[in-house]
């Protein structure tokens, strides 16, 4: 038995994880959920969208399913978190964001969004199955800017050596565990030659070591063209921080839209599972959500904690939900809502 920390999120993410968790219980998973609340709602009851007790949860139970949290656009909005660094010392540290915050204070390294065709889904593509590797810890993500004067504001660009082999290393470990054998590393070597370049020169490095692995390159821009182009032709993809957050998105368009893109991030202690969607706040409480993104992040944690049998059972059913079209969320060309569709995924399980 696995106890999980569950975070609803803001907007329709009650929605979803709601369905998640409900499909991966009537599988038969081997789940108790913790359920803490970050976010808007965290914020009116205890003054801040990231309280103590997340952290608490996860550190005792090394894993979470999370659901999307708002973060406001522009200003100087930052999260203030004050905690136990890796050395043991206090301090306070501030954030852009929820999802920034959660990353750096656990340790969560690596991104990883698996991109795929599902029957059911439209799509201008078929048989795409990537699955994208996004550095987590640096690049522009750090959040360190500042106004230079009235008009002109800077931000620093953060690339090591350090956290790169880390994580090629584990792209490389991640892909052998899936049989798979080829990865494209995405970059902008040609302009930020410091930066990017050391980001590809250090990937590539690691991938020496492996030779079992096919290695190629591809600067960013052409990397998006070609995707868009010929998506059935890459396999894995490793990229910094910025760039993997806007091509994982442009990929989850490739088979259907961020309604159905999972995805996690891994640290040395511990994972948080979140879909890659965002809040939605125009269709919050409307039950038109689309469940499918959070219910493969739940078939993606129940894989990583070993529970393979009912990750096969809740996808089959899944599947079949989306390969039927009728019990659908409007998004996907139907008429059901997200409790409807739950219930029709739950059913499938059940039958």
């Amino acid at each position: 038995m696995h106890r999980i920390t569950l975070i609803p999120g803001d907007g329709i993410g009650p929605e979803v994880t709601g369905a998640a968790r409900d499909a991966l219980l009537a599988a038969g998973a081997a789940l108790e959920f913790e359920e803490v609340i970050a976010g808007e709602r965290a914020e009116k009851e205890h003054g801040t969208p990231l309280p103590r007790a997340v952290f608490d949860s996860i550190d005792r139970t090394k894993i979470a399913l999370k659901g999307p949290t708002q973060t406001p656009f522009g200003g100087d909005y930052r999260i203030t978190v004050e905690r136990a660094d890796a050395t043991g010392r206090t301090g306070k540290r501030t954030y852009p964001s929820i999802a920034i915050a959660l990353r750096r204070e656990l340790g969560l390294f690596a991104n990883v969004r698996p991109v795929k065709n599902y029957p059911g889904i439209a799509s201008r593509f078929e048989k795409v199955d990537l699955v994208i590797f996004r550095e987590n810890s640096e690049d522009l993500y750090v959040g360190v800017e500042r106004m230079v004067d009235e008009g002109t504001a800077e931000a620093i660009k953060l690339i090591s050596e350090r956290a790169t082999a880390r994580m090629t290393r584990f792209a490389l470990d991640y892909m052998g565990r899936l049989g798979r054998r080829r990865l494209t590393i995405g970059h902008k070597a040609n302009v930020l030659k410091m930066t990017d370049g050391l980001f590809l020169k250090t990937a590539q490095n690691i991938a020496k070591g492996r030779p079992e692995f096919a290695v190629d390159q591809r600067v960013v821009d052409a990397l998006c063209m070609e995707l868009v182009m010929r998506p059935d032709e890459f396999d894995c993809l490793l990229l910094p921080n910025l760039y993997g957050d806007i091509v994982s998105d442009l990929a989850a368009g490739l088979v259907g839209g961020l309604g159905v893109a999972p995805g996690a991030n891994f640290g040395p202690e511990c994972a948080v599972f979140e879909a890659v969607h965002g809040t939605a706040p125009d269709i919050a409480g409307k039950d038109i959500a689309n469940p499918t993104a959070m219910t493969l992040t739940g078939i993606m944690m129940l894989r990583y904690l070993g529970q393979s049998a009912a990750a096969d059972r809740v996808e089959a059913a899944l599947v079949a939900v989306l390969r039927e079209g009728r019990a659908v969320t409007p998004d996907l060309g139907g008429q059901a809502g997200t409790r409807a569709m739950s219930a029709a995924i739950v059913a499938k399980l059940q039958g």
